[in-house]
């Protein structure tokens, strides 16, 4: 048998980081002491792992999280805990956490300065924008990760942090480890994608890339083109994406990208010289290009600004502007067809059109996020997806479109987790997670204790549900909205937190703090008990 193979910073094998190993065998001296505070007998050796898993959701999975981890916290929990992983909104939520050396130690203050920023006044738009120029001149692929990071992700985290997740590593010996999660959009065999401080891969496939090198080019595991580290920002949209489902956010890219007079000065040079209009009327034909893409999604008659982009266009050229696309074809009945499209004739317009901006229109219209270079390309691996080793780019996305909570990356093998803690926020069905993560891992013969739930409890979710298995991690999981924490008023509470809403009032983030904290601290006695076991278990096996 071959031992793991190094290429400098590329490595493929299904073994921890040797940094993530060291990290283990001094976090579990600190959980066995925490588990000697609670009274758990336990021998060194019997010290269970356990991993909290935050879902996604938005601000109220953000909000959310930082709310039982407070609980958590004081009830002598939170140093029971080996892996902190999040999915979408959590990974906000742990990414401002992880700003602070040891957070967990000082865990108040850092929460009231997270509510004071949260509910604070937004990033300036001069800021968000001088942000993505930032993003858009410094590396090779832009996309909608970057417009998403800069005018979106700025909304709800209030801050730019352009602090790196590398440079976290050796700050948080006092803390869980954390994994966050996303999505390798093409890749359907392994698609979990896992970033922590050390290393950023495919969890399942076992192939993994130093995380102040994802994003670089390289060739059969040398770097031949470096790329800076992708920043904390750019990091949580890459996590927090898919706030609603795809025409959801399209509407609102499209409107966001209407609505906001700050876009044209940006995005525009600065035109000095009066008798220098292209510019401005090159960003006229993409606002109406703009315009037009909303009103047939809302089922309105674009003609007039199709017209008006085909005039500006043919003055721009001096009568050579050829479009394509007749808007005759545009039938409105049928939504699909008329998607299309619209995409293909914005793609049509961008393609006469040399302006920055247009970039953006084409980033929309071929819905590329989160791309990268392939670290994998031209690698001579039998073990790997042949598909991995193929491309030169790959696409990343939000692992809610995918699964709303990071279990895979927990249940790699060689993490040894004997209890799941898994925290659902989600905004629908709140168990639809935790029994597609069942399924998934029957068709890939992972253990998974089996997951029922009584068809009454859907629409009345309690706070607390334990599965377990033989020879299976033990999975605890508590929805958020429940009969215990909210009584009748489950739906009032949902509507109140809508995934795509504004950013939440300070009234709003300490009552969704309170209600998030009640799941853990009524529920304090059962999380004891089902440590205790996995103490005795562990220590049977």
């Amino acid at each position: 048998v071959m031992g793991p193979v190094f290429h400098l910073v590329v490595r493929i094998a299904h073994s921890l980081h040797t940094k993530e190993d060291e990290f283990v065998i001094e976090r579990r001296k600190t959980v066995f002491q925490s588990l000697q505070k609670l009274n758990i007998n336990c021998s060194e050796d019997a010290v269970p792992h356990v991993a909290l898993l935050g879902s996604g959701g938005g601000q109220r999975a953000m909000v959310g999280l930082l709310g039982s981890l407070v609980q958590l916290d004081k009830a002598g929990l939170l140093d029971c805990i080996l892996y902190l992983s999040g999915v979408s909104g959590s990974t906000w939520c742990m990414a401002s956490l992880y700003q602070e050396p040891d957070w967990s130690t000082k865990l108040e203050t850092v929460k009231d300065q997270s509510i004071r920023r949260i509910s604070g006044p937004r990033v300036s738009w001069e800021d968000a924008f001088a942000k993505l120029k930032k993003y858009y001149y410094e590396k090779d692929h832009f996309s909608l990760t970057d417009v998403w990071a800069a005018m979106v992700v700025t909304e709800y985290v209030k801050e730019i942090d352009e602090g790196k997740l590398s440079d976290q590593w050796d700050q948080h010996n006092k803390d869980p480890f954390p994994i966050y999660t996303v999505i390798d959009k093409q890749c359907t065999e392994d698609p979990w994608f896992e970033i922590s401080p050390h290393e950023a891969g495919y969890s399942l496939t076992g192939a993994f890339v130093e995380t102040s090198s994802f994003g670089s080019q390289f060739d059969n595991g040398s770097k031949k083109k470096p790329q800076d580290e992708m920043d904390m920002l750019y990091l949580q949209a890459l996590c927090g994406s898919a706030l609603a489902d795809e025409d959801e956010i399209k509407k609102f890219l499209w409107q966001k990208i209407n609505g906001d007079a700050e876009f044209e000065d940006s995005l525009l040079p600065k035109v000095v010289n009066p008798n220098a209009p292209p510019a401005e009327k090159g960003y006229q034909v993409l606002m109406d290009l703009v315009d037009m893409n909303l009103a047939v999604f809302n089922g309105k008659d674009p003609s007039a600004l199709d017209k008006s982009i085909r005039n500006t266009l043919n003055e721009l050229s001096g009568g050579k502007s050829q479009l394509i696309f007749p808007i005759e074809k545009l039938n409105l009945k049928d939504k699909e067809a008329a998607v299309r499209y619209m995409n293909e004739h914005t793609e049509d317009v961008c393609k006469n059109l040399s302006h920055r901006f247009s970039f953006i229109c084409r980033c929309m219209v071929q819905w590329i996020w989160g791309r990268k270079y392939d670290f994998l390309q031209n690698m001579n691996d039998e073990t790997l997806p042949s598909t991995l080793l193929e491309s030169e780019m790959r696409d990343y996305e939000d692992a809610g479109l995918l699964l709303n909570s990071p279990y895979f990356p927990v249940l790699r093998k060689e993490r040894n987790i004997d209890l799941i803690i898994s925290l659902d926020f989600s905004e629908g069905d709140p168990f639809m997670t935790v029994r597609e993560a069942a399924a998934m891992c029957r068709k890939r013969k992972i253990p998974f204790p089996e997951v029922n739930i009584p068809s009454e409890d859907v629409k009345k979710p309690k706070d607390f549900y334990v599965f377990k298995g033989t020879n299976t991690p033990t999975v605890i999981h508590i929805p958020l909205f429940n009969v215990v924490n909210c009584g009748d008023d489950i739906e009032t509470w949902r509507n109140k937190y809508l995934t795509l809403k504004g950013p939440y009032s300070a009234e709003k983030i300490t009552d969704l703090m309170e209600v998030a904290g009640k799941n853990i601290s009524n529920n304090r006695e059962k999380l004891l008990e089902q440590i205790g076991a996995a103490v005795r278990q562990k220590g049977h096996n």
